[in-house]
């Protein structure tokens, strides 16, 4: 759908296990440090959108690992919008060392109000542009 977003990102020490290799649940969260960033740089801002009442929520979350990443490792993390529709925003993601593929993923997040009610997205509402409210289809 579109085309890809990426952040750069040094492994951790603090972020690997006893043979430095990148701890499996680091990779959700640079997932979510991609997507943040993309968001960001696409004129979104999650606490403004939460200021408003509405929280993206994810409801799905996939990770296939292929290679391990190491202590010290520059990564890109690479991220990208793969379908969007009323209340439902699904991303994809990479994670690469130099040009080698380290792991795949994908989430799937749903649009909410505070009391949890599922509610349809619009440019307006994410972005916060009172130029443009157009609904998601």
């Amino acid at each position: 759908m579109s085309d890809w977003f990426e952040v750069e990102n040094r492994v951790r020490y603090c972020e690997t296990d006893a043979m430095g290799v990148l701890h499996h649940m680091n990779y959700i969260q640079y997932y979510e440090m991609a997507r943040t960033e993309y968001f960001r740089a696409n004129g979104g801002n999650y606490r403004l959108m939460e200021e408003r009442g509405l929280f993206l929520v994810i409801v799905d979350v996939q990770c296939k690992y292929k290679k391990p990443a190491k202590y010290d490792d520059l990564l890109t993390l690479r991220v990208r919008v793969s379908r969007m529709s009323g209340a439902k925003l699904e991303h994809e993601y990479e994670v690469l060392r130099g040009e080698e593929l380290l792991a795949t993923g994908s989430t799937v997040l749903a649009c909410l109000n505070r009391d949890g009610e599922i509610q349809r997205m619009s440019n307006e509402l994410l972005y916060g542009d009172s130029n443009d409210a157009t609904a998601i289809d």
